[in-house]
């Protein structure tokens, strides 16, 4: 698998995403600069890594959403390519128009640095195969800006169409209540694009894949793109 992780002025968990994919997959990724226009030959995956894109002004990920290297990452897309937005990444697929929606300030107003459960939705995409149904992870968040909002008609499409990918959960896959760390609508941690070959989360896989540093569930995300 080749991979192109997107580095803008700002992000800061590019690092983590190439070991996280390294470690899966073999192949060191390629990082490509924002200001670029042309993904390298061959990419088969697109990561918009988190951290704090041009300083998270005027809204975050709004800025990055415009910058001269979505346009190819927008292609890529559009020819079935696989993307993946973690964080920041997740604001930027939203701002970009990859993916429906925003992400505003969290419910209380304070940045939420902690280890979260989450629910898998689906394992029937290429970033959940390693997953089974319903499974309960626990990975680590840290954002300012994760309460996922979208309209009454994007809302439906989502649920109907199955696109939910992720929802946060308890330890025991319950959701709602002070299970959801920012107030997403619908327990809502990360979606899929129509074609389910984009997805965007808020929480970070890409920090829980050694058990050193706490877990493994953030493993699985990556073998299962190694293995797609």
């Amino acid at each position: 698998m080749r991979t192109a992780i997107i580095v803008f002025p700002g992000s800061n968990r590019q690092g983590d995403a190439a070991r996280a994919l390294t470690h899966a997959t073999g192949v060191k990724p390629a990082f490509v600069w924002h200001a670029d226009h042309d993904l390298p030959q061959g990419t088969d995956l697109v990561v918009l890594p988190g951290g704090f894109s041009y300083g998270d002004y005027l809204r975050c990920g709004a800025i990055a959403g415009r910058a001269p290297i979505m346009d190819a990452v927008r292609a890529h897309a559009a020819r079935g390519g696989l993307v993946l937005g973690i964080c920041n990444g997740f604001q930027i697929l939203c701002e970009s128009g990859l993916l429906p929606g925003v992400l505003v300030r969290n419910r209380d107003l304070r940045f939420v640095c902690r280890m979260q459960h989450l629910r898998v939705e689906r394992v029937d995409t290429p970033f959940t195969g390693q997953y089974h149904p319903r499974q309960i992870i626990k990975v680590a968040i840290a954002h300012g800006e994760g309460n996922y909002e979208a309209d009454a008609e994007a809302l439906a499409r989502l649920e109907g169409e199955g696109r939910i990918a992720f929802r946060y959960c308890d330890p025991h896959g319950v959701i709602g209540g002070a299970a959801n760390p920012n107030g997403s609508v619908n327990d809502i941690a990360g979606i899929y694009s129509e074609k389910f070959n984009v997805l965007g989360l808020m929480p970070h896989p890409e920090n829980l894949i050694d058990p050193l540093v706490g877990g493994t569930d953030g493993r699985g995300m990556f073998e299962s793109l190694a293995a797609a």
